[in-house]
């Protein structure tokens, strides 16, 4: 999960990621002192070469290690520094950031967001098709709301260890922490309301606001939230552009499409253009493409020249504005984004600084001289918590500086330059033979090409499945040669295993191993071989005269189904071996690992809007009873609302796609996201409703698939940019055994400027719990 900043500052240090507040300018290099809040140890320490020394002793330099491991960490992290730095503070501090503590957190998050699938309503059924769906399991009352209040507890007692940790006065200027309590105590007085009507409210209001728990804990979701916000007005502009040519467009197609005396030529507008509802509907689905030609059709049957009106409102519209809205968007937020991750880089060197500072409190004559000692930094290296190879990778640093026994501040920054670097996986030496026959197979069996025979069997495997799957198509699963195909997938899973045999003979096991694609092929080698010994012992092959559909709990064809699903998904080994496609595997992967902040605001906007359509549009489509046997003539007279229209909900039986419950609220969101057929949802909605119902999916439209999926697009083709320049030159195994560190502050570290020594100092004098003299 995300690390969360206890504070952010801006690149003067004036703000927080829970609030904002005022600060001097860290540009001219003074600042101003804070006092801390109760209980918090009392610090001074030097900025050009006065001494330091802690009030109430100075015989305490463990204090000064402890300090300098979590600044260490909270720089890794690119955690804000302005903390509590007494010792019981620190060790609160790091138990808090520890990976067991984060994780629960994040656990405690997701089980308050996965309570409304069980809610009421719930969907714990096997479909959400309203024709034949199967009552829910209801949780009795008291059961999830157990959960729930578990979980606020949990909450509360986050809330009240961050604020200790930041002080009364950091968390008065802090607007998400005020937030976090005005939701928490919002959600326990709703939790309380549920309780004594015993569960039978119709509206939730703490369901709306689950999903600011998930906000709250990541800081770079906060960033890209406060990114997004600061982007809307700069798009204002085209957005009033786009109504502004639609509107356009639907006066001019409502004189067009006019109602005329001939009934001929008023399929038009009785279909589209009816009136100024109708028509904005019909051309802002067209926008999408999602109604076209429909669109035109009734029109373009009568004359040819009417095309000329949906060409250009689409030329104009769809692939000019919206495009330039994607161009904007991305533009203006990455502008934004670029500021925000100046402030993260500004916190990583502010935190190695203050390291640098209190390691050289642990002696006058080093503070005088400003340089630390080279053990010392040892000392906080082994204590801080980091991947072992940037450990080792900094101790190295760090070591060859042991002869002098000091470091000075520019020699300590540059150790730190490591957590920038990309990560070279070496991989383990070959064992060593000493017959010369072994040492000859072992060149053999190690050849890469040795790996290229082996996608090529992989390929022929795929082919022959493929090839028996066309020519069986028309036959069902008790006719088909299943013997024939168990026999032809012995023989190639027989070569998988004399691959993986020869293999870990040339590396050895550790050697095999460190190759991720080796584990992926070994992994379904053994379940491979696992299946075809438990069809060997339950049918008795190679005798083909069993009947398959009586034997044990999965037929001779399920198992052999199974199996040819594992080699086709095997093929995918030769990812690794392709550049271009490894490239683009390993960048899928980074977003999952380094963008996932930009999923996690769309799950929000996913979560919000689909509590809304519980609340707007639950139960608002019911299907008619018994509707098969009911003739298309009959059904629309069962209710005024039902039509069975080519293209409408009901002619394409989207009666799964609801509002009932939350998971088909889910799915229904995500097919208006994808546009296409999402007039059919905003128009059957209109009916079984009100027209005022297609704000919401407008809306929803807006966000998602304008907004959202347009910027995460363009995020994904930054990622690939960035990987891609600095691989170009690689060779396949370059691209295998370099882990790229790809995050979001190092994809804009080049467009990134340093802070200065002097904006470091300034940031220092601020910070609330330190005092610096000079």
């Amino acid at each position: 999960m995300e690390t969360d900043k206890l504070l952010t500052g801006t690149a003067n240090g004036a703000s927080g990621d829970y609030g904002s507040g005022s600060g001097t300018d860290c540009g001219s290099g003074s600042g101003t002192d804070h006092g801390g809040g109760p209980g918090s140890r009392r610090m001074s320490y030097s900025v050009a070469g006065e001494l330091c020394s802690v009030e109430g002793g100075t015989e305490d330099e463990d204090l000064y290690i402890q300090q300098a491991v979590v600044f260490i960490e909270d720089a890794i992290q690119y955690r804000s520094i302005n903390h509590r730095v007494d010792a019981s503070s620190l060790r609160l501090y790091r138990w808090y950031y520890s990976r067991i503590c984060q994780w629960f957190l994040g656990l405690t998050i997701a089980v308050v967001l996965l309570l409304a699938f069980v809610e009421r309503p719930s969907s714990l059924s096997i479909s959400s098709d309203p024709r034949h769906r199967s009552p829910p399991w209801e949780p009795p009352c008291g059961l999830t709301e157990s959960f729930e209040m578990l979980c606020l507890i949990i909450f509360s007692l986050d809330l009240a260890v961050k604020s200790y940790l930041i002080g009364w006065e950091e968390f008065r200027k802090s607007k998400w922490l005020i937030a976090y309590t005005v939701v928490i105590s919002v959600s326990i007085i709703d939790w309380m309301l549920s309780v004594s009507m015993v569960c039978d409210e119709k509206l939730r209001v703490r369901r709306l606001l689950r999903p600011f728990f998930l906000l709250q804990n990541s800081s770079l979701m906060k960033k890209t939230l406060k990114c997004i916000k600061r982007t809307l007005p700069e798009i204002a502009s085209v957005i009033l552009l786009l109504a502004l040519h639609l509107c356009l467009f639907t006066m001019i197609g409502m004189l067009l499409f006019a109602k005329t005396e001939d009934p001929k030529k008023n399929e038009e507008w009785r279909l589209h253009f009816r009136d100024m509802p109708s028509s904005l509907t019909s051309l802002l689905v067209l926008l999408t493409t999602a109604n076209n030609p429909d669109v035109m059709i009734p029109a373009y049957s009568l004359n040819r020249a009417y095309s000329i009106f949906f060409v250009a409102f689409s030329v104009i519209g769809t692939y000019c504005l919206m495009n330039l809205l994607t161009a904007i968007i991305y533009n203006q937020f990455r502008g934004y984004l670029l500021m925000s991750v100046q402030t993260s880089i500004i916190r990583r060197r502010l935190g190695i600084r203050a390291a640098f500072h209190v390691l050289t409190c642990q002696g006058a004559q080093q503070a005088a001289e400003e340089r630390v000692r080279v053990d010392a930094v040892l000392l906080v290296m082994s204590r801080v918590q980091m991947k072992s190879y940037y450990r080792a990778a900094i101790t190295k640093e760090t070591r060859q500086n042991a002869d002098l026994g000091y470091m000075d501040r520019e020699q300590f920054s540059k150790i730190f330059d490591e957590l920038d670097k990309d990560r070279i996986k070496e991989h383990p030496p070959l064992p060593q033979y000493n017959s010369p026959v072994l040492q000859r197979l072992q060149v053999v069996f190690s050849h890469y090409y040795l790996t290229i025979l082996g996608n090529a069997v992989a390929l022929a495997n795929v082919i022959c499945i493929s090839t028996f799957l066309v020519l069986n198509s028309e036959k069902s699963t008790t006719k088909r040669d299943n013997f024939l195909m168990e026999i032809i997938n012995l023989c190639f899973i027989l070569y998988y295993l004399f691959e993986m045999c020869v293999k870990i003979f040339a590396f050895g096991w550790r050697g095999y191993l460190s190759y991720r694609n080796n584990i992926f092929d070994g992994f379904l080698t053994i379940l491979l071989l696992i299946l075809q010994i438990t069809i060997y012992i339950t049918y008795r092959l190679p005798y083909s005269h069993w009947d398959p559909s009586s034997h044990s709990v999965m037929s001779l064809w399920e198992m052999i189904r199974l199996v040819n699903m594992l080699i086709v998904f095997r093929f995918l080994r030769i990812i690794p071996d392709i550049k271009l496609m490894a490239l683009v595997a390993s960048t899928l992967l980074d977003l999952v690992k380094n963008l996932r902040a930009f999923a996690g605001i769309l799950v929000v906007v996913y979560y919000v809007f689909a509590v809304f359509g519980i609340w707007l549009f639950e139960g608002a489509i019911k299907p008619p009873p018994e509707m098969s046997v009911l003739s298309n003539t009959t059904m629309e007279n069962i209710t005024s609302n039902f039509s069975m229209e080519c293209g409408t909900y009901e002619q394409l039986a989207y009666w799964p796609n609801n509002f009932d419950d939350f998971a088909a609220s889910i799915i229904l969101l995500y097919d208006v996201m994808i546009v296409n057929n999402w007039q059919a949802f905003m128009e059957a909605y209109s009916r079984y409703t009100t027209d005022w119902s297609k704000i919401y999916f407008v809306c929803w439209w807006l966000t998602s698939s304008v907004m959202w999926v347009n910027l995460f697009v363009a995020l994904i083709l930054e990622n690939f940019i960035y990987r891609w320049d600095r691989s170009h030159s690689c060779s396949v195994t370059d691209v295998e055994r370099i882990r790229y560190e790809t995050s979001v502050q190092l994809m804009f570290k080049e467009q990134i400027q340093e802070p200065t020594e002097e904006e470091l100092l300034c940031q220092l004098h601020q910070h609330p719990h330190l005092h610096l003299h000079g």
